[in-house]
């Protein structure tokens, strides 16, 4: 039998992977074999999944969405459009990932927080509860609990606990 690859453009090229087959029976887009896709999750028939990342439950990662990495993706979960979720990022329970938003590094976006636009998401930062990230903001550093961020200003390097109640930028 021979094994289907497909080129993640990740500068790996080809490697070995399939196209997940979703929980309503459609056929989903490409999952590298060494990630990790659970047949109740959804992903879009042109969203990408691969390296070592996770998707678990009923998240979904539709459009052109890419989760890569080691990246985990887990509960009631909305990745798409061309949002990117990589390195060692969790997006988890409940929140929203879209339009060009990144979400890297170790940053945590949960419960029902959402990040999209052009917004970045990395280091240690924390996102969570009623959150929202959009337009061009940056979180980065340990930033915990940002209420809103919006422009393109940065609202990074607040202390644990503390986070940015609302910016938006010059």
């Amino acid at each position: 039998m021979n094994q289907e690859t497909f080129d993640f453009e990740d500068g790996k090229g080809p490697v070995p992977a399939h196209r997940h087959k979703n929980p309503d029976g459609t056929t989903g887009g490409w999952v590298a074999e060494t990630a990790t896709v659970e047949a109740t999750a959804t992903i879009g028939s042109d969203a990408r999944v691969f390296g070592d990342a996770q998707v678990f439950d009923n998240a979904g990662v539709y459009g052109q969405a890419r989760v890569s990495g080691n990246a985990r993706v887990c509960g009631d979960v909305w990745v798409g459009q061309d949002a990117r979720v990589f390195g060692q990022a969790q997006v988890f329970n409940g929140a929203v990932v879209s339009n060009k938003a990144q979400v890297y590094g170790n940053a945590r976006i949960y419960g029902l927080a959402q990040v999209y636009g052009e917004a970045k998401v990395c280091d240690q930062a924390n996102i969570y509860g009623e959150a929202q990230l959009l337009g061009q903001a940056q979180v980065s550093g340990d930033a915990q609990g940002v209420r809103r961020c919006q422009g393109v200003g940065q609202c990074k390097g607040v202390r644990p606990g503390r986070g940015v109640r609302r910016s938006q930028g010059v």
